[in-house]
């Protein structure tokens, strides 16, 4: 029986634009709310409610972590949001990869020109102990994900011809 487990976790870091929305949504809501406070209008009041509603919203979808978890042949993909939500991304079959390899790799020149539909699934760039890894799936898509040196080991003894590590 050869079944393996790995796990990992990979929170996607939050970029100006997100920081941007961010500051933008609470900056509105506080100048609602002080309006309220001055007129005393209902309409401020429902303003204020409905903008922070739209907060809540705007820091659930900024705030994004993907857990990859590899077992019996399979890697999933989770995405969870504000680390109260969790969403299936997709299922990868190992044995229907084409390649997975680092961004960088030359294995991948044959690759690069292809039409696929690209899933990022990454935190948007290299971290300390994860590399960025392109994952070319069945010919039509290809991922982009923040891998270990022993997440990938370990796909690598399933798949040894498909899995590159240079």
């Amino acid at each position: 029986m050869n079944e393996s487990y790995k796990e990992l976790l990979v929170k996607r870091e939050k970029g100006m634009k997100e920081a941007l929305s961010r500051a933008a949504c609470v900056v509105l809501t506080v100048v609602a709310g002080l309006l309220t406070l001055m007129t005393g209008k209902i309409t401020f009041f429902i303003i204020v409610v409905a903008l922070g509603v739209l907060d809540y919203f705007v820091f659930q979808w900024t705030d994004i972590e993907f857990e990859y978890l590899y077992l019996d042949k399979e890697i999933s993909v989770d995405k969870i949001m504000a680390k109260t939500r969790r969403k299936k991304m997709l299922t990868i079959d190992v044995n229907k990869i084409e390649v997975m390899a680092p961004e960088k790799s030359h294995q991948l020149d044959s690759y690069r020109n292809r039409q696929t539909k690209v899933t990022d699934l990454s935190a948007g760039h290299d971290l300390p102990e994860q590399k960025l890894y392109w994952v070319y799936y069945e010919g039509s898509q290809k991922f982009l994900m923040n891998l270990t040196e022993d997440f990938v080991h370990t796909v690598k003894m399933i798949a040894p011809r498909k899995v590159f590590t240079d």
